[in-house]
């Protein structure tokens, strides 16, 4: 059969359950095993017959959702938070590894403009950052000290107020999604800006070391963060701009419910922010060793978590969705 004839054959049932399987509806199990026995029959059809085709990489994708699907509708155990984390999540963030790659690159780019403005106009960190905190950053500097800021205030209470702040950043990009992309590229736009302009004005002062060293301690994580919440305001952003098969209704339903799966899963992650930056990051005598240590352990406890753990997972279960689809 011709490719072309084997999809028109199909195609209304593929997005008949694909649908079913985006929405999360309760449905029937048996009506959910038939539709992925026949899913993967036709996954091990095309896997013979078209070979590297966009129809198998589609079945491909539709199969991974289907398995997710089913493994959710077990009975969940007293480990149902430990396995959306460890499990749940990285299989279903996979797909929106250029999501974030877009997210990155557009936070990259606001830093740069931030940076060269601060290098060519030194008013403008003052406009970015207002003049109280320029002024007690520029006594610190004077001091000897230039990250002193970091030590105001007690540790419980800068954990909880820095924890609530991120999380607040977090959600507030995310939630800017909804007056579509152009909401969180804002958000990214105006973080990005301010991350350049507050490193490129300790360079300018001739501490870009002293400081950095201090700031990369929480804001490895932080920052990576922001910009994963960011994703996440793009994916419900996109969803309205470009709903693909769906209605744009149900197309931003299913963003909506995406991207909030993404915000949930950096909570953890701001919390250990918060909890570095209230504790850890105000003893700015501490050695340059344990500094770069910390610093290069939570960028590789990012990187895992976003980029390789979820490749490694998918690529786990897709072996194993080919070896059920080519059983008889």
């Amino acid at each position: 059969m011709r490719e072309a004839a084997f999809v028109r054959q199909n195609k209304e049932k593929w997005i008949a359950f694909e649908k079913a399987i985006a929405l999360g509806r309760n449905t029937n199990p048996d009506e959910l095993a038939n539709g992925y026995i026949q899913l993967t029959n036709d996954l091990a059809y095309a896997q013979t017959y078209y070979a590297e085709s966009k129809t198998l990489l589609y079945l491909n994708e539709l199969a991974a959702q289907a398995h997710q699907k089913i493994y959710k509708n077990k009975k969940e155990n007293r480990n149902r938070i430990v396995d959306f984390w460890r499990t749940e999540f990285p299989l279903f963030f996979r797909q929106y590894h250029k999501t974030m790659g877009i997210a990155f690159l557009f936070f990259i780019v606001a830093s740069a403009i931030g940076a060269l403005s601060a290098l060519n106009d030194p008013t403008f960190v003052r406009l970015i950052l207002g003049d109280a905190y320029v002024n007690e950053t520029l006594n610190n500097i004077a001091n000897g000290d230039p990250a002193a800021i970091y030590k105001g205030g007690s540790e419980i209470g800068s954990f909880l107020g820095i924890t609530i702040n991120n999380i607040r950043v977090a959600f507030l990009a995310f939630s800017f999604g909804v007056i579509t992309s152009i909401g969180t590229a804002y958000i990214l736009f105006s973080n990005g800006v301010m991350l350049g302009a507050f490193i490129t004005f300790f360079y300018t002062k001739g501490v870009f070391f002293e400081a950095n060293k201090q700031i990369w301690l929480h804001g490895t994580i932080e920052i990576s963060v922001i910009i994963i919440a960011g994703c996440a305001g793009l994916i419900m952003g996109n969803s309205i701009l470009f709903p693909k098969t769906y209605s744009r209704r149900i197309s931003f339903m299913k963003g909506a419910k995406d991207g909030l799966k993404v915000v949930v899963s950096t909570i953890p992650f701001f919390i250990l922010a918060g909890f570095i930056e209230g504790f850890i990051t105000r003893y700015t005598n501490m050695p340059n060793w344990l500094a770069i240590f910390i610093i290069a352990a939570s960028l590789f406890l990012i990187v895992f978590y976003y980029l390789a753990y979820p490749i490694i997972l998918n690529k786990k279960y897709e072996r194993q969705l080919h070896t059920t689809a080519g059983k008889p």
